[in-house]
């Protein structure tokens, strides 16, 4: 029988003489749906899980949310009742930068609203981030419209920081966007390749850019996809049916923005909007009415679409229509 020569220390986070373990523990700032998703997916990899929220109201919501979709994909027969309780067993929730110390990579995943505060907030958390844990952990952030080498340009040990972004804040997203930064060490970012790996992620490589490929293809779609609907030119249902069976995309563009969520869109638009100046970025005014009402898709059962309380579409938001 042929040896498998792939050791376990081939993805530790250096090639020191002294072997490194496996990526065993993984830290996520933010709790929020994407920092809960990527929780789920990495533990149920196996890997510890530190999660960090403001305050404890935050965690208890943060573990309520997370059984309860982990209720759903055994409902959809996705995973066994003692698999959830393995999943998480293995994910902790925490107030305390302190309890980062030990993680192997720690991922920033907030939520935050305008290009400025997003900037600010980051910039902080990852200045935290640095002073609690060692020099050699990665740290990562996900956002894809702010640039990992602005974001860490303060920091002491700037080399180990990535831009590790998610396309979707759902865990069967298979791939990832990951950007190396001017700062950014090629170990630092070789190891971060392997970790995806590690989790189940094609990794598509991208050079340093606000909104890298996904954000900057995915925000004019929306924004022509609402000036089409306005128009009049053809339903909701109609433009997503024509990119669904047309075009072989598993979401039209309506489904997929309420999948994503129109308040995280609406950033992206920002964002870009600010970053480049160009119209096709500025958000659509039928974009910026459902955020405004508190319509951002799925999570709060209604945006371009209504959602029964287990995230099934039912109907398209009348609403819409007045």
């Amino acid at each position: 029988m042929a040896e498998n020569t792939e050791r376990l220390e081939d993805y530790g986070l250096s090639q020191d003489t002294k072997p490194r373990t496996l990526f065993s523990r993984v830290g996520i700032v933010g709790a929020g749906s994407v920092g809960q998703n990527i929780a789920r997916m990495v533990s149920s990899k196996g890997l510890d899980v530190i999660f960090l929220e403001l305050s404890q109201q935050k965690i208890d919501q943060a573990y309520l949310e997370l059984a309860k979709e982990l209720d759903r994909m055994i409902e959809r027969w996705g995973m066994t009742n003692s698999e959830k309780l393995g999943i998480l067993s293995r994910i902790k929730g925490t107030k305390d930068y302190a309890d980062l110390m030990g993680c192997d990579i720690v991922i920033e995943a907030i939520k935050s609203s305008t290009r400025e505060h997003s900037h600010d907030v980051r910039t902080e958390i990852l200045k935290n981030i640095e002073r609690h844990v060692g020099k050699d952990t990665i740290i990562a952030t996900n956002s894809s419209t702010q640039v990992i080498t602005e974001l860490t340009a303060d920091l002491e040990y700037k080399d180990r920081c990535v831009s590790f972004h998610f396309l979707t804040p759902e865990a069967d997203a298979r791939v990832v966007e990951i950007v190396k930064g001017l700062y950014t060490s090629q170990i630092a970012y070789d190891n971060t390749i392997k970790f995806a790996h590690l989790i189940g992620k094609m990794v598509v490589p991208v050079k340093e850019s606000p909104g890298i490929i996904s954000t900057r293809l995915f925000v004019p779609l929306i924004n022509e996809a609402c000036e089409i609907l306005m128009e009049g030119v053809g339903s909701m249902e109609d433009i997503d049916l024509t990119m669904r069976v047309g075009f072989g995309l598993p979401l039209g563009p309506f489904e997929m923005a309420d999948k994503i969520g129109l308040d995280k869109i609406l950033r992206w638009c920002e964002n870009l909007y600010d970053e480049f100046g160009d119209l096709k970025y500025k958000a659509s005014p039928l974009l910026k009415k459902l955020v405004r009402a508190n319509q951002w898709g799925r999570r709060t059962g209604r945006g371009f679409y209504e959602y029964n309380k287990d995230g099934m579409k039912i109907t398209k938001n009348t609403a819409l229509e007045s």
